[in-house]
């Protein structure tokens, strides 16, 4: 689905600019200084940011950057952010191959991909999160041991992952089939609200990054 247009999409920005790095090569191999924090997390298309600002919440010692291509979805995120006074996110607008441009090698502890885009044609495979090229440039910015949160209701997507992470070198944990069988389990995205809602399965793994 197309994101709508914000409107006055630039001065909205302005007034989250807090939260915002325009500038993320500035911060490589420096991130936790942001906040004087030792851990980093990334979130990759975080969309509309629920899952960000809650997941924050939760880790306040922790710097999480959130990284999103589509500022109309992204400036909801931030706002959510800013009206929450969370002061241990930042936002990026970037593309995720860029990855090591920003981010040194072993400087990320974890990262989250939530509900990306599946891709279904084989000729588009190499443009999944998922794909062997986007894996072996996680592998790089993760620490030794770093994790992978991964979550999706495409189960071809999922399957095709599963078997991705272990041929780059990932030990898999946590594989499930249907994340909110017994109620609801973690912190959820608004798509991911949207589809238990309507009673989909969730599938959800853990990707620990072995050096």
């Amino acid at each position: 689905m197309r994101m709508r247009k914000k409107p006055n999409l630039i001065p909205r920005m302005e007034r989250c600019a807090q939260v915002l790095i325009k500038n993320p090569e500035e911060y490589i191999g420096r991130w936790g200084s942001i906040i004087n924090s030792e851990k980093v997390f990334l979130e990759l298309g975080c969309g509309k940011g629920k899952f960000t600002a809650e997941t924050a919440l939760t880790i306040p010692d922790t710097l999480l950057v959130a990284v999103e291509r589509v500022p109309d979805a992204m400036i909801i995120g931030m706002e959510r952010a800013v009206n929450e006074g969370i002061e241990n996110v930042r936002f990026i607008d970037m593309d995720v191959a860029k990855i090591m441009d920003v981010f040194s090698e072993n400087e990320v502890d974890r990262i989250y991909i939530n509900f990306c885009d599946p891709w279904p044609k084989k000729r588009n495979a190499k443009r999944r999160l998922t794909s062997p090229l986007f894996l072996q440039l996680y592998k790089k910015v993760l620490k030794p041991d770093g994790e992978i949160h991964f979550k999706t209701d495409n189960l071809p997507l999922f399957e095709y992952s599963l078997e991705t992470f272990a041929s780059c070198g990932f030990e898999l944990s946590q594989v499930t089939n249907d994340l909110h069988k017994d109620g609801v389990c973690g912190i959820m995205t608004d798509y991911e609200k949207k589809f238990y809602e309507q009673g989909l399965k969730i599938n959800r793994c853990v990707a620990i990054n072995k050096k």
